[in-house]
């Protein structure tokens, strides 16, 4: 079982393979999403969030289309959705299963280590996030309805 998620590598939204060691040092935010969902403004904070602090933070967003198809696009669909609606700038990564026997590495791990209540394994839904310190270790895990922007106090004790 792995110790950080820095021994994970995922597939950006262009294709390119990304260790997730290159983030050693940054307190990330990894969000499974969705554009065609009742959480998807949250693009908007997690945008924010990420101006406000992207010396020492990195948001990483997942699609994912395994709760109500709500994810259906093509990659270029997903980026020009992220791009035109919200502008976002942070890491933007290939559609992935969160559960089931297909959930990509990165997010079993997260589920182990930071499970849901009453200790399920599973994400119940999009925009389920999960913050991570510096030296990859996943610290809180917060629900799809839980607005971005309260999470930055938790944030903030992690940049120091």
């Amino acid at each position: 079982m792995a110790n950080s998620v820095h021994e994970f590598e995922a597939v950006t939204n262009s294709g390119e393979t990304v260790q997730l060691d290159e983030y050693k040092g940054k307190v990330l935010l990894i969000v499974n999403t969705a554009s065609r969902c009742g959480f998807t403004p949250q693009y908007e904070q997690l945008q924010e969030l990420y101006e406000r602090n992207q010396e020492k933070l990195e948001v990483l967003a997942f699609p994912c289309n395994q709760f109500g198809s709500q994810e259906p696009g093509t990659a270029e669909d997903i980026r020009e959705f992220c791009d035109t609606r919200f502008n976002v700038t942070f890491p933007l990564f290939a559609k992935v299963d969160v559960n089931g026997n297909n959930s990509h590495p990165l997010f079993a791990y997260l589920k182990t280590e930071l499970p849901g209540l009453l200790g399920s394994t599973k994400i119940k839904w999009n925009f389920t996030k999960f913050l991570v310190d510096a030296e990859g270790k996943p610290v809180k895990r917060y629900a799809p309805q839980t607005k971005p922007n309260s999470i930055e106090k938790d944030i903030k004790k992690l940049l120091g």
